[in-house]
């Protein structure tokens, strides 16, 4: 993969890249999700639009709905189709435990852990980026939760700043959403997660849930959702009746700078592309002044 280029604008390059995936509900087997939906298929063609990237990313996070129903051959499956691609282009990769994971064949079949039926967190460093993953499952029901004990981890962990900042992980966002039914699988006592983080050097929390790519702030700290692979929610359907379709996957590209973090929805779509840009005119505008790439690209024609 190429490096990244040199800015032609004011601002220099991420210093970290996170692809933020969610939602893969496989099943053992390959089963068709609801009777209709390839996941295995659809992940596919999701990693091989990672795989394409430019740049490697610094990690691929799933956020949570890793498989549908808990199976460990699931689980299994999973990671024979990521494991490949993220050694490929070196990406180490964090699973989130989100509604539809089973927590002890998660541990076994994902992490190479005992089967434990506690919270399945994580610190991860990424190179001075600190990604804090955190389990808001609750077993047995859909609606998401952080225990008293999680939470004083976190907080324990928030003590002492990262140097290039914090960004959480979970499954459920702690967003409102305009879907009426989706207010009951929430995130509950969303206050309790707000008074930990106040004050933090948490700068994004990265999440899932709702298969729909959305974003908003949470305790004045910017949340992004991403959408799902297996299926995705057709929003331009009234709220009331707001229902799954086979289209609309995507990823998140996201780019952590100095002072803020942009997030990117990556479509997968098989699409003709224009070849207006590319490599030879990167490298035309790089051989210019400033002021000559605005003079050979920026100024209108009279």
């Amino acid at each position: 993969m190429a490096a990244a280029s040199e800015p032609f604008g004011q601002y220099p390059p991420a210093l970290r890249t996170i692809v933020h995936v969610s939602d893969t509900h496989f099943l053992a087997g390959n089963r068709p999700l609801g009777g209709r939906y390839d996941t295995g298929e659809n992940l596919r063609r999701t990693l091989a639009a990672i795989e394409r990237l430019d740049a490697a990313p610094d990690a691929i996070v799933f956020t949570g709905d890793l498989t549908d129903l808990g199976e460990p051959e699931a689980y299994a499956a999973l990671r024979r189709a990521v494991e490949p691609v993220a050694a490929r282009i070196g990406a180490p990769v964090i699973w989130v435990a989100g509604n539809h994971d089973e927590r002890a064949p998660l541990r076994v079949g994902l992490l190479d852990e005992q089967p434990d039926t506690s919270p399945i967190t994580a610190v991860h460093d990424l190179g001075g980026l600190r990604l804090i993953a955190l389990d808001s499952t609750v077993p047995g029901w859909h609606h998401g939760d952080l225990d008293d004990a999680q939470l004083a981890w976190l907080a324990d962990v928030l003590a002492e700043p990262a140097a290039l900042g914090t960004i959480l992980a979970l499954h459920h966002p702690p967003l409102p959403s305009h879907v009426p039914f989706f207010d009951i699988l929430e995130l509950r006592e969303q206050s309790r997660l707000a008074a930990v983080i106040a004050g933090t050097d948490v700068r994004a929390i990265l999440a899932g849930h709702l298969h729909y790519s959305t974003s908003g702030t949470f305790a004045g700290i910017p949340v992004s959702v991403a959408s799902a692979t297996c299926y995705t929610m057709d929003l331009a359907r009234p709220a009331d009746a707001v229902n799954g379709m086979d289209a609309g996957q995507s990823f998140h590209l996201v780019h952590v700078y100095d002072h803020t973090i942009t997030h990117a929805v990556v479509p997968v779509v098989d699409a003709d592309t224009a070849d207006f840009f590319g490599p030879e005119f990167v490298a035309r505008m790089a051989a210019l002044t400033p002021e000559g790439r605005l003079e050979a690209f920026s100024r209108k024609p009279a």
